[in-house]
């Protein structure tokens, strides 16, 4: 979870973090060289390492409205911009952490939302298309609604019928080939599925890449990657590639929380991740009725212990929250299940 620092990158991401930091190189040509070295392992045109998925949306609109004009990336925010419109689900427009619809501001779009909260079809961005629409943007992310909207497949097909550009927001996808064949650029997080260091990464058409490298020398100065970062991200790519699916030992870890379903008030279920990822987490069901206690309350209750627990509480309004089960290491598991026994009560009505 971003709130904890994402994730944890291994010692060998580390050590070459330490090497980029105490070498010295030229900006310019680690910038050309590195995107080389992802886009080889996206198998993308060309790619550039930002520092972070956030500033890849900013930087990605930026690079469409200006089309890489120099004085209008300079000048981002002062001069008229005809064609600068961003259409996006209205599904697709939500809080990360941050609004979506504020990094498109800062790249200079703005936002065009098509359909609606629950509906999202073809016919709708279609219909938001105008002379003045510079990208589509989709957001593939567990934070957007899933009920009721079309694919990115559909959305590239329509961004193809109508010659327009697609910018993808994968940042906590798996897969790092799969969106660059259906979009034109896309943005994926360093530091989640990947392991590597806070950064992030924005691949596709090369025309693209370059009018995004133009805005590095704009609204991109204030998010300017160290080499640290660039060396510490390649290193994870190249361990990431190597990375063994451990989908099903999360699965069998998750089957520990179990006996918590004898609980009075507790139901245990495990769930996989709402944007269809081969991520499985274990969900804690809490009815107050029965144990006198809510979901929310219970979540806040397991942070504020001597070790803090954070869930995935995204749910908690609704009765429940979720255990992930890829960062926990050694008895994590056990001594979750124990804590959450212990503040429900911890008597078996089995």
């Amino acid at each position: 979870m971003s709130i904890l620092g994402v994730s944890a990158p291994t010692d060998t991401v580390m050590e070459a973090m330490r090497q980029g930091g105490q070498s010295y190189v030229e900006i310019a040509d680690l910038v050309d060289k590195a995107g080389d070295y992802v886009a080889r392992h996206t198998g993308s045109e060309a790619a550039v390492i930002v520092n972070s998925a956030s500033s890849g949306i900013a930087l990605s609109v930026a690079a469409l409205v200006t089309r890489g004009n120099i004085r209008t990336s300079l000048r981002l925010h002062q001069d008229s911009i005809f064609r600068n419109e961003i259409v996006m689900l209205k599904g697709h427009n939500v809080q990360y952490g941050a609004p979506v619809e504020t990094m498109v501001y800062l790249g200079g779009g703005k936002v065009v939302e098509a359909g609606y909260a629950n509906e999202g079809r073809a016919e709708h961005l279609t219909a938001a298309i105008s002379d003045q629409t510079a990208a589509i943007l989709y957001v593939k992310s567990h934070h957007a609604v899933q009920k009721n909207m079309i694919s990115v497949e559909e959305a590239w097909a329509v961004a193809q019928t109508h010659n327009v550009p697609l910018i993808v927001d994968a940042a906590a996808e798996e897969n790092l080939q799969k969106y660059v064949q259906i979009s034109d650029l896309v943005i994926y997080s360093g530091s989640k599925a990947i392991e590597g260091p806070t950064s992030g990464l924005v691949a596709g058409k090369r025309l693209y890449i370059e009018w995004l490298k133009v805005q590095l020398h704009g609204i991109g100065r204030s998010m300017k990657v160290g080499k640290e970062t660039s060396f510490g991200l390649m290193q994870a790519l190249d361990e990431y590639a190597h990375k063994q699916d451990t989908s099903e030992k999360e699965k069998a870890t998750l089957q520990l929380l179990m006996p918590l379903d004898g609980l009075p008030g507790i139901r245990v279920t495990i769930v996989q991740d709402e944007a269809g990822r081969a991520i499985y987490r274990g969900r804690i069901h809490v009815d107050p009725n029965q144990c006198a206690i809510t979901a929310l309350e219970l979540s806040q209750q397991l942070q504020q212990g001597e070790v803090a627990i954070y869930t995935r509480d995204y749910g908690v309004r609704q009765g429940y929250f979720d255990i992930d089960p890829r960062p926990l290491m050694g008895d994590d598991i056990e001594m979750i299940t124990a804590r959450i026994r212990e503040l429900t009560g911890g008597a078996s009505n089995v």
